[in-house]
């Protein structure tokens, strides 16, 4: 049971082949008072995870559905496609779609690639999970083709991978329900984007403006564009104190009038 005065924990499912590890680290290291819950979901249930309320944010592969969730682009995975070690195509650095013209290549249920036309010859039927055409690949029934962490994931000693170009590329996003951006997911919205502890705690967005305010509502000032560092370290150097026009020799106020 939670006390009232701890906070609850901030729920995050992440998809295969994904490692939250570093984001999760920085988490507990900025915010020792909200437990994070880590959950992978296969990522064809990612979605429903976050709309049905059992979650708070997720690592998912794009796309996503914009019209009722936000997300943050992450990074573009290289494709590889995944070979036994005697493979002809392990003698080259990168393998060109028509070099697997004579092979069969597998397409799982779960794929996450999106193919239109994948390349070599189908399968008589899909394979249930990338893991069981992993299995099949190393029956030599065929070769794989998935993002380069699906490879590290299944990685079996009798297996290798090779990159695969002109092929559809998969993307790794955060996202969550548009109409649930809370306090938490602003946090950790900072921490994958890299902010700093200072840069990420009490830093709300002025709806008027669109400021960055501190908890103390005062909008940042940035520097006026036009003029570097040095320019206005003269400029105040020769107007003394940084006043304002001021002429040289020192004298100001209004000038006198002839009679």
């Amino acid at each position: 049971m939670t006390s009232s005065d701890e906070s609850p924990a901030f729920r995050l499912v992440y998809v295969p082949g994904v490692m939250p590890g570093k984001w999760v680290r920085i988490w507990n290291e900025r915010q020792p008072d909200v437990p994070l819950t880590l959950t992978q979901v296969p990522a064809g249930a990612a979605a429903g995870q976050l709309l049905g309320g059992d979650a708070d944010a997720g690592l998912v592969r794009l796309p996503v559905d914009r019209t009722v969730f936000s997300a943050i682009p992450l990074y573009t995975e290289q494709t590889v496609v995944v070979v036994p070690k005697d493979h002809l195509v392990t003698a080259v650095d990168e393998v060109a779609p028509e070099d697997l013209a004579d092979d069969i290549v597998l397409h799982p249920l779960d794929d996450v690639l999106g193919w239109d036309d994948l390349p070599g010859r189908p399968a008589f039927e899909r394979p249930a999970t990338t893991a069981d055409a992993v299995e099949l690949v190393a029956a030599g029934i065929g070769v794989l083709v998935v993002p380069l962490s699906l490879a590290r994931l299944h990685h079996r000693k009798d297996l290798t991978h090779r990159p695969l170009r002109d092929a559809p590329e998969s993307s790794v996003a955060l996202a969550w329900p548009e109409d649930a951006t809370t306090d938490q997911v602003e946090d950790f919205i900072g921490i994958v984007r890299g902010r700093t502890v200072n840069s990420t705690r009490g830093r709300k967005q002025d709806p008027a403006r669109g400021a960055t305010k501190t908890d103390g509502g005062d909008a940042r000032r940035k520097p006026m564009p036009g003029r570097s560092a040095a320019q206005r370290s003269a400029a105040a150097k020769r107007t003394g104190k940084g006043g304002r026009g001021a002429p040289k020799g020192g004298r100001g106020g209004k000038p006198r009038r002839r009679s």
